[in-house]
Order: structure tokens, then C-alpha cells, then sequence
């Protein structure tokens, strides 16, 4: 893993934004109608090349794919995996703040993370499509090479956010559940870095399903849960170096009052347990954007990089770069220059259609945070 040895080094969290001839694409694979899949193969193979190529030339750093053969960030498991061939029905948990101001979650009427139809578990978990893990890692790679990338990442999605959006109706108990989801994903895991790519693992369900999944709990009872959580995240990454790995945790990439959200400092502690060396944290939107001071509290282990969040991914303001420096420089100047990276709070295109983003506006937000780590890095070095 790459660290800012000579100036504050830029990536993001992984979707970005598809075309809508992909769009399009995705939706017909989603609605199980008439699909040409030799069409649409071929179409994310393209797309893998133009958005590697286009995140080089904006200057960012360590790039991905941007997800474009996911309809999903999380439940794109559902088309490789066995276990999850029951009716589609939207199964999303009514959020805390969506109680607190039914008004405003009423008016959310766009298609979103939250309201696709999705499959529960109902079946043992098993591999049934195992060279779709290896086409997207080939499609990576050679749009890599191609555009002479140095470091290139691939998400996958944790056990907890698997679960969260495919419910277990299938297995005793629920740690039973996460702990098969791990058996079965530590092998898309392996691949990604044994491929050579960096493995980001996406773990939002340490933080965002405090308001959704489990509410019905008081903190401490969730800090509970999240500790289980990290504990089925390193047995799935046993083995891994975890100079291979970054970790992702954000609180939800919805637009929305977030006033119930389990503060960063309640469980950073049980997130740095995680294996992975990177450390990816939501920090740009109103509601965490102080959480910053957390780390003039709490001590950043050894060898661990933090991937600041600095811009926000639910508003299409676009940041200016003095602020994204700004941002830069509160983090560097706690954790020290070498341990900080730029990046988003989440993702840009977290299902292929409900992005609150527009997608040019995304692109030249990456594009101010170039900028912006670029004006942190005159005053740092």
C-alpha cells in the first residue's frame, strides 16, 4: 500500500458514476428480462477502461473500477452466489430518523440501496459463479496496465453488509449466517489480492446499521455487535497481508437528518481491531465532519493509513479545494503526513441508479480534491 511519503496522496471508495447505456444494462440484469449477456460483458469491460482512464487524468492516485458491473455495492453477491434465489421484495429497516421525520422519508420516492427489491438467504451459500470474481479482476487489471496505473484497488463487500441487505431466513442463528457468508467471501478476498490489487473491504455495516438493522438496540448492545462483526471480517481475511487491505465504514450514503448515528468515538476502538492496514472513514458531511478530533484522543496503530474522508457524497456542491485542504491538514497534522490519504465519504454510484450526485458533478468533485491535496501538500512538505 502506497503512503504520502512526498505529498498527500488521493483515491476514493469505489462506485463512480455509469453510463446509462450501462444503466440500462444493469436494470434489464435486475428485472430478470429479456438480457444479452455477451452484450453487456462486453459493455462493462469498456466502461472498466474509460473510467480507469479518466480517474488517471484527473490525477487520482490509487484507482478502481468504480464498480461498473454492479448493480449494487453489497448485493451483487446475489448473482454469484447460491442461497439467494427466493421472491425480490423491498426489505430495507425503516432508519431512526426516518421515524423522527416521516415527512421527509415519505418524499424519498428515487430508486436507491435502500429500496431495490432484493432476495433473503433461503438456501446453503456456495459458489455458482465463480469467473464472474474472475472476469472483474482481469477486467481491472488490464485497464490498469493499459493506462499505466501504479495502484489499483477492487471492493468486495463484508459478511455485515451482505447480511443487512440479504436477510438470513436460511441459517439458525445469525452469527451461523455471517460466519458461512465468510467461509464463502474470503475466496473473492484471496483472489483480489493474490491478483495483485488492493482489496477494499466495505464494512458500512460498523456504523450504519445502528439507525437500520439495529436499532431495537441501545449502543452498548451494538458496540457488541460490531465487535462480533470485526471478529468474522478477520477470520474471512485470515491470512492476508493486511498491507494488502483497506477497510471501509461510513454511516449510510443517504441524504437525511443521520442525528441518531453512533458517533465515531463510541466505536473506533473496535474498528482499528480490523486486519487491514487502511482505514477508510466517512469525515466531509455535516454530521461527521468534526469527528476529525477523535484522533487527537485516540492513537492511530502503527503502520495503519488513514483515508480521510473529504468530500461529501450526498450534496452536489462541489467542494473548494481550500476547504478539502483544510480537511487535509486537520487529519495530518494529528496522525502525521505519511499516514493520510484523501478520499471520499462513500461512493458515487452505491447502486447504479440512486445516486443523489449527478455525474459530472462527481467528477469534478474528485477533481477539487486533486486539487485541494495538492494545496495541503505545498504547506506539509
Amino acid at each position: 500500500m502506497k503512503r504520502s511519503t512526498s505529498r498527500i496522496l488521493t483515491t476514493h471508495t469505489g462506485s463512480l458514476p455509469r453510463s446509462p447505456e450501462l444503466q440500462e444494462l444493469l436494470r434489464q440484469r435486475e428485472d430478470q428480462s429479456d438480457f444479452d449477456e455477451t452484450h453487456f460483458l462486453a459493455s462493462v469491460r469498456d466502461s472498466v477502461g474509460q473510467i480507469v482512464s479518466r480517474q488517471q487524468d484527473i490525477g487520482i492516485d490509487v484507482v478502481n473500477d468504480g464498480e461498473q458491473g454492479r448493480s449494487q455495492y453489497a448485493t451483487y453477491v446475489k448473482e454469484r452466489l447460491t442461497g439467494f434465489d427466493g421472491e425480490r421484495l423491498v426489505r430495507s429497516h425503516t432508519r431512526l430518523d426516518d421515524a423522527d421525520f416521516p415527512d421527509f422519508a415519505a418524499a424519498q420516492t428515487h430508486l436507491s440501496s435502500r429500496n431495490m427489491p432484493q432476495p433473503a438467504c433461503t438456501g446453503p451459500i456456495a459458489w455458482k459463479d465463480w469467473p464472474s470474481v474472475e472476469r472483474d479482476i482481469q477486467n481491472l487489471r488490464d485497464a490498469a496496465t493499459g493506462a499505466g496505473v501504479e495502484e489499483v484497488f477492487m471492493t468486495a463487500a463484508s459478511p455485515g453488509v451482505i447480511a443487512n441487505f440479504l436477510p438470513n431466513e436460511y441459517y439458525g442463528t445469525e452469527e451461523e449466517y455471517l460466519y458461512a457468508l465468510a467461509d464463502v467471501m474470503k475466496d473473492e478476498y484471496s483472489a483480489i489480492t493474490n491478483a495483485g490489487l488492493l482489496l477494499q473491504i466495505d464494512c458500512p455495516d460498523l456504523a450504519m446499521t445502528r439507525v437500520s438493522q439495529f436499532s431495537h438496540l441501545s449502543v452498548d448492545e451494538f458496540k457488541k455487535i460490531v465487535e462480533l462483526h470485526v471478529e468474522v471480517i478477520n477470520y474471512a481475511l485470515k491470512g492476508i497481508d493486511p498491507e494488502r487491505m483497506r477497510l471501509h465504514v461510513c454511516w449510510g450514503n443517504t441524504e437525511g437528518p443521520h442525528h441518531h448515528d453512533v458517533p465515531l468515538r463510541e466505536i473506533v476502538d473496535l474498528v482499528l481491531q480490523a486486519r487491514p492496514l487502511g482505514l477508510s472513514i466517512e469525515g466531509a458531511n455535516p454530521r461527521h465532519g468534526h469527528e476529525w478530533k477523535v484522533w487527537q484522543d485516540v492513537r492511530l496503530p502503527e503502520g495503519k493509513v488513514l483515508i480521510a474522508g473529504v468530500l461529501d457524497t450526498t450534496t452536489n456542491f462541489i467542494e473548494h479545494p481550500e476547504l478539502i485542504a483544510q480537511r487535509i491538514l486537520n487529519y495530518a497534522n494529528i496522525v502525521g503526513r505519511e499516514n493520510v490519504m484523501a478520499g471520499s465519504d462513500c461512493g458515487f454510484g452505491t447502486s447504479a441508479w440512486g445516486r443523489k450526485v449527478e455525474a459530472n458533478i462527481a467528477w469534478a468533485k474528485l477533481a477539487s480534491m486533486v486539487e485541494g491535496a495538492r494545496l495541503a501538500s505545498q504547506e506539509l512538505w
